[in-house]
């Protein structure tokens, strides 16, 4: 019987590379039993053309018969080329410590994360990891080798929340390649004060890219599922305010609705897909959108 990587979400586990290489082989195995995506470019595949060597190139791909006949180095090229660069771009303000039966947002994004890397691992893509807030930036540039995940996972656990988004748009101008292929998730809770987060989403997008938005939320903060007077705290500010659920709920969902809405409607018009993902929603969701994005840029 197959695990169910739910019993495996536990800070020990989550915290730890082996735990976290458990928990997203466990989730990619176990949603995509019995599927084949994989479409690698190797040896002996049908091509459809040579193109120059390129520094980075696999020199396996070289074909050493046309470099015998034109003193030219050559790749096969597949009809279809299956190498791409995908990157994780995470919000590591304090608002991603919000926290539901257990689970804080940074932890399932840690698992959402693994698991996307160890697919992307499997169909042989580089990954990379950046992690941002106003008081620092954490760099992973894309590569493809197995010791690269491992470094990959450290520094998902690494990650350190606090702060807020940095609201200097310089602060995020290594984040993409516009001469590259690219797969990009990018992963927040979408608060943001005016629209810097949006902003930032929008510059991402080029004609070479293919840019996803997973918004991650509480099932709390979606359906307001609160009794009596409450006092909430904003995790970025420190601010507390006191309220009386019953009375704030209509509103707040209003609000909540149209700000997704919004946020939504805004990504699409840009060329941005937007996908929503609950805490307590399997992360395996994810991994067909991966599939699909993926294929687009192939």
């Amino acid at each position: 019987m197959k695990q169910d990587y739910h019993q495996l979400l536990k800070p020990e586990i989550i915290n730890s590379v082996s735990g976290l290489a458990l928990i997203a082989r466990v989730t990619v195995d176990g949603y995509l039993s019995g599927l084949n995506h994989s479409r690698r470019v190797g040896p002996g595949m049908e091509f459809s053309q040579y193109r120059g060597y390129e520094p980075g190139d696999d020199l396996r791909l070289l074909d050493w018969k046309m470099l015998a006949r034109s003193g030219r180095y050559y790749i096969k090229q597949s009809e279809v080329e299956t190498h791409i660069a995908v990157k994780f771009i995470l919000d590591s303000s304090s608002s991603m410590l919000h926290e539901e039966d257990g689970l804080a947002k940074m932890d399932y994004v840690r698992v959402l994360v693994a698991s996307l890397a160890y697919l992307a691992q499997q169909q042989g893509d580089a990954v990379g990891l950046f992690s941002l807030n106003n008081k620092q930036l954490r760099s992973l540039y894309p590569r493809v080798q197995k010791q690269h995940y491992n470094r990959l996972l450290l520094e998902l656990i690494n990650i350190s929340n606090e702060g807020k988004w940095p609201a200097d748009p310089k602060a995020t101008e290594k984040l993409y390649d516009r001469r590259h292929k690219e797969l990009i998730f990018f992963i927040t809770d979408m608060y943001e004060n005016t629209s810097e987060l949006t902003d930032l989403i929008k510059r991402l997008k080029t004609t070479r890219n293919e840019v996803v938005v997973l918004h991650v939320m509480g099932k709390n903060e979606l359906e307001f599922d609160y009794k009596g007077t409450v006092t909430f705290e904003d995790l970025e500010t420190g601010a507390r305010i006191k309220i009386n659920a019953n009375e704030a709920r209509e509103k707040y969902l209003d609000a909540m609705q149209a700000m997704i809405k919004t946020t939504k409607n805004t990504l699409l018009a840009n060329g941005i897909s937007y996908e929503l993902f609950r805490l307590d929603q399997h992360v395996g969701e994810a991994l067909q959108v991966f599939l699909k994005k993926r294929s687009s840029l192939l």
